[in-house]
């Protein structure tokens, strides 16, 4: 089921299991994943996408391989907030995914999530060929750490 307010998404998971995130490009998805605590991000992988079948089948396979509680996908909103097409995609295959899956699925603002992931890297002397091979998974990691401390600020706030 999709969730679209944060705090019900929060209501969903089962206690004690990390999270999937994920970050959609056209060429590739980044993927994350948190700990069980919820409190760290870390990237996990660069898939590169074929179609939609196979991308599920894998994802939905590192999901229960591990044990994950739910899923957060980025969500690519303009700098004004607006949605555009690639919002209306990354949708698309969320409900797709949806479909295929009783995990709780959610979706977090991504903006400007690439341009700290990048920045990171350059911070960290990444050579050029690796900030490629891994800036859409550090990206995936930043948009489920924006979550994660979301959830964080949810268990504190009264």
């Amino acid at each position: 089921m999709i969730h679209e307010d944060v705090a019900e998404f929060a209501a969903a998971l089962a206690p004690g299991r990390a999270l999937l995130g994920l970050d959609l490009g056209t060429r590739t998805i980044g993927v994350a994943v948190s700990d069980p605590m919820l409190s760290a991000a870390s990237a996990l992988e660069t898939v590169k996408r074929r179609k939609f079948t196979t991308d599920a089948e894998h994802l939905l396979g590192i999901a229960q391989a591990r044990d994950l509680g739910g899923i957060v996908l980025g969500l690519p909103r303009n700098m004004d907030g607006s949605e555009g097409p690639r919002c209306q995609s990354t949708r698309a295959f969320a409900r797709n995914l949806a479909g295929r899956t009783d995990l709780p699925v959610t979706f977090w603002d991504e903006r400007l999530s690439t341009v700290a992931a990048e920045r990171a890297l350059l911070e960290a002397d990444a050579t050029r060929k690796r900030r490629a091979e891994v800036i859409d998974a550090v990206a995936a990691a930043y948009i489920l750490q924006g979550l994660l401390d979301r959830l964080a600020n949810l268990r504190t706030t009264p």
